[in-house]
């Protein structure tokens, strides 16, 4: 393995495609295929694990009509976010937005620049602790499936998940040091093929489990409770966990950044996300529903992991498997552009500094060269570390998707897309179509408000039971 130091002086805010980015990484190259396979990489990921649970919670009729309802909201928010990759600047032209606080200050002020900043951060960060604590779930589940098949389904199996989250998190130490998103198309796609698989397995494990069954488990109103409150409580938490599992508005932006310029990158952008959101939904749908018609008022809150499947237990570790091996890749979906805002900074910060400024080429026969410096490894390093910290002290899988949800899906998904569409198209207030976004807008704010309150209560009932 060779390194050979260089002085970088990165290129800033440039619009052409033929000139590299602040990495230096090529011209965009992508196309509507890699930005199909990057969303479903971001989207498919802990959430579709836990849909089985959250339609057990609203029973037969609402869960599949919710699953359908936040797609169609979740296309919305892109086809909004997708037409503001581009600013009218009156001074330089057109300046081609790079990632979605760009987008926010540029359209909507410093102010809302500032509070998205801290929204996008702390919604990638979490997605990170989220996909930990999943990783180490999955870990830990074929340890104890290979335990059930020799000693019994009733033996204990009990083993806890530190190691597994400490192993997956020096994994992403190395994964880290891949420069950004342009360089990260294979694995996008190796993430994306595993999502099939873990997904073809859960569905035909469950679709097997009704047939042995010999009928379809669940009710119209889901999983009885003791209380009205606490059946309240559960219903919104589900809502939590399906927000959850079809964000991916935070990572829009920098996906449409990778795109080639022609043809015009907001129409490629909503093809992939039609595309990518079709894909899940039906793979939601299905692994949702057969999941909830083969375990019923038992369905676990992880359909995988959850133990409602015992045999074959090959089949269970191939499965959990997969779910490591893309969520790997989703973890670096979420984080490349943390990364890429806070490298961004310190550049600008101190432009002088050798620690920020000066770039090494890593080279080693097995693996494709690329550029890093220490301040890069420094700081993705601890990035990481403080992801499998927060992991460890709160392993709470349905929780804390459901609170992480409930964070993001308004102001995120919701908020900012409407309102960033409502300036850049130049909308007159109390105008038809202004009146039926803020309507839009208004009724998800209720919803993100409901999940967010479902979703803290379970997690402090499980935090203090």
């Amino acid at each position: 393995m060779g390194v050979e130091g260089q002085d970088f002086s990165p290129l800033m805010g440039s619009s052409s495609s033929s000139l590299p980015d602040h990495h230096g990484a090529p011209k965009r190259t992508g196309t509507i295929w890699t930005a199909t396979a990057h969303i479903i990489t971001g989207v498919i990921g802990a959430g579709v694990l836990s849909l089985a649970w959250c339609i057990a919670q609203v029973g037969w009729l609402a869960g599949p009509a919710l699953l359908l309802v936040f797609a169609a909201v979740t296309l919305v928010s892109a086809f909004l976010l997708s037409d503001c990759s581009n600013y009218p600047d009156p001074n330089l032209g057109s300046t081609r937005i790079k990632s979605y606080t760009q987008a926010v200050n540029l359209f909507l002020g410093d102010k809302f620049g500032k509070v998205c900043l801290v929204l996008v951060d702390e919604g990638l960060y979490g997605c990170c602790i989220a996909y930990t604590i999943t990783a180490s779930t999955s870990l830990r589940a074929i340890q104890r499936a290979n335990c059930y098949h020799r000693e019994g389904h009733q033996a204990p199996c009990v083993y806890g998940s530190t190691v597994y989250m400490v192993v997956f998190g020096l994994i992403q130490v190395v994964m880290s040091q891949i420069p950004d998103l342009h360089n990260m198309q294979w694995v996008s796609v190796i993430a994306a093929i595993m999502s099939f698989a873990y997904s073809f397995v859960g569905l035909g494990l469950a679709f097997a489990q009704v047939l042995i069954n010999g009928r379809i488990k669940g009710s119209i109103t889901g999983v009885p409770a003791s209380s009205t409150a606490n059946k309240l409580w559960l219903i919104f938490q589900a809502l939590g966990n399906i927000a959850f599992a079809y964000a991916y508005s935070i990572i829009l932006l920098e996906i449409q950044d990778t795109l080639k310029s022609t043809p015009p990158e907001n129409k490629v952008m909503k093809k992939a996300s039609v595309l990518a959101i079709f894909i899940t939904t039906f793979f939601y749908l299905c692994c949702g529903c057969f999941g909830y018609a083969a375990f019923g008022s038992l369905t676990p809150g992880n359909i995988l992991s959850g133990f409602g499947f015992y045999e074959p237990y090959w089949l269970i570790d191939f499965a959990n498997i997969c779910i490591v091996v893309h969520l790997i890749g989703g973890y670096q979906i979420y984080s490349q552009p943390v990364f890429a805002s806070i490298e961004r900074w310190a550049v600008k910060k101190f432009p002088e500094s050798g620690f920020v400024n000066k770039f090494y080429c890593i080279k080693h026969p097995w693996l494709p060269s690329f550029q890093t410096n220490l301040f890069n490894l420094c700081f993705r390093t601890i990035y990481v570390a403080s992801t499998t910290a927060l992991a460890m002290v709160f392993p709470y899988f349905n929780q804390v998707l459901g609170v992480l949800g409930a964070l993001n899906f308004w102001p995120l998904a919701i908020y900012f897309p409407v309102e960033m569409y409502l300036v850049q198209n130049k909308i007159a207030p109390w105008t038809r179509k202004w009146i039926v976004l803020k309507i839009f807008s208004c009724i998800c704010l209720i919803i993100t408000l409901l999940c967010l309150i479902g979703s803290v209560q379970g997690f402090i009932s499980v935090k203090f039971r």
